[in-house]
């Protein structure tokens, strides 16, 4: 039996655990709702479940878990899970399962996951975009995963793409975020974001390419991957948009020609790329 992970995807609006083989491919799969108390407890009996239909005992576990976060503590204070403010998950998750735990960012996991098997398989510089409940991002460099001072790199979710704009849950305005999140999006339309009128689907994919062009004049880019619920849910009329905004505002010589692509491994990805994470143990 070859070796394979056990993932996990810590989201504010679902906790997903999986089994993942070596090769990217996902054998055991199951998912629960955020409960709005209690997210703890609902993840381990999550884990555990999967862990009992696992093939054969894996090797280590991986997570991805909104920021931010504190890797030389290994805590995390995830923005839209207020019961989880600097909890400790990776020890409690190589507590509860004996694995070898490692935890970061789930946008970075992604990133590791295209990269490994997904739409960024041959590329060196890009950046991955995950829109769910919040909008995270993860930005990787000559090959390398930037990190940052604490592991944060990447957080595109909070660029101000409004001046003097909406309040944001991180305590700015204007962000990102606040606007293209699905807990945004659900907020100001009173339903979910796949039932979202055009115009705020065609809005949402303008701010995204206005946040992307400011970050690839910023970090030499012109590739971007983007994957999450509300982008996939959106389709191709927001990746048109998002297209469009970047032909628009991507005008220096190094980032002209950047391009949008969905995520290869779709709503697998936060998994597949916390198995990647795994791997790197």
């Amino acid at each position: 039996m070859t070796a394979c992970y056990l993932a996990i995807d810590v989201g504010g609006a679902k906790l997903a655990a999986a089994i993942v083989s070596e090769h990217g491919e996902v054998l055991v799969r199951d998912r629960v709702a955020t409960p709005p108390r209690e997210v703890w407890p609902a993840l381990a009996r999550l884990a555990k479940r999967v862990l009992a239909a696992a093939p054969s005992t894996p090797v280590g576990c991986g997570v991805g878990c909104g920021g931010p976060m504190n890797p030389a503590e290994r805590t995390v204070s995830p923005l839209y899970i207020p019961s989880m403010l600097a909890f400790p998950l990776a020890a409690e998750m190589e507590a509860l399962t004996g694995l070898p735990t490692v935890v970061d960012n789930t946008a970075k996991t992604v990133a590791m996951g295209e990269a490994w098997c997904g739409a960024a398989v041959g590329f060196s510089d890009f950046v991955s975009v995950s829109m769910g409940a919040g909008v995270g991002g993860a930005i990787v460099s000559g090959g390398r995963l930037l990190e940052g001072r604490l592991g944060n790199a990447g957080h595109i979710g909070h660029i101000v793409v409004e001046p003097d704009g909406r309040p944001c849950a991180c305590g700015g305005k204007g962000c990102l975020e606040a606007y293209c999140s699905g807990r945004a999006i659900e907020e100001e339309t009173g339903r979910p974001p796949q039932r979202a009128p055009q115009a705020i689907v065609e809005r949402t994919g303008i701010f995204v390419g206005r946040a992307l062009a400011s970050l690839g004049a910023v970090c030499d880019l012109r590739t971007a991957i983007i994957g999450g619920s509300v982008a996939l849910g959106f389709g191709e009329p927001f990746f048109a948009a998002v297209q469009t905004e970047l032909d628009h505002r991507a005008r220096l010589t190094f980032t002209q020609g950047f391009k949008v692509l969905p995520a290869g491994l779709g709503q697998l990805a936060p998994l597949v790329g916390a198995a990647a994470l795994a791997r790197g143990i």
